[in-house]
């Protein structure tokens, strides 16, 4: 763990390490990725954030790793959402977004970023969010 003096950024430190390394783990990528694991990342997290509604997106915020929650929030512009995205178009968005090729698409990328991130996330808020999105693109979320 990286130490910074302060422990509830040793802690947000930790968390969002242990996030990318789950991410890192489940392509076979050696730590040296990092890069890419992070990339993974930030992709879904703007992608999903900018199709849920302001309220929705606060409230996953609210529930993120406080260095995640940073990379989450990174460029949002909350008079732009929500953005009414099918499956293929997130998935699109994803892509464009995460620049280097993996096993299974842009598909598999989205699903192991959010199996990553689940216990992070409370049932309910999983629900909402899942709910919120048109049945096709639920039907990506893990």
């Amino acid at each position: 763990m990286a130490e910074t003096g302060f422990s509830s950024f040793n802690t947000t430190t930790d968390k969002t390490n242990r996030i990318l390394k789950e991410i890192e783990q489940a392509y076979g990528w050696p730590k040296e990725r990092r890069n890419m694991s992070y990339a993974a990342l930030r992709a879904v997290l703007h992608a999903l954030r900018d199709r849920l509604t302001v309220e929705e997106a606060a409230q996953l915020g609210a529930q993120l790793p406080m260095l995640v929650r940073g990379i989450y929030y990174e460029g949002w512009d909350p008079s732009r959402v929500p953005m009414k995205m099918r499956r293929d178009e997130f998935l699109e968005r994803v892509q464009r977004e995460f620049r280097f090729r993996v096993e299974g698409g842009a598909e598999s990328l989205v699903q192991t970023v959010l199996a990553a991130m689940r216990d992070h996330i409370t049932e309910g808020e999983w629900n909402d969010i899942k709910s919120g999105v048109s049945r096709d693109l639920a039907s990506v979320l893990p």
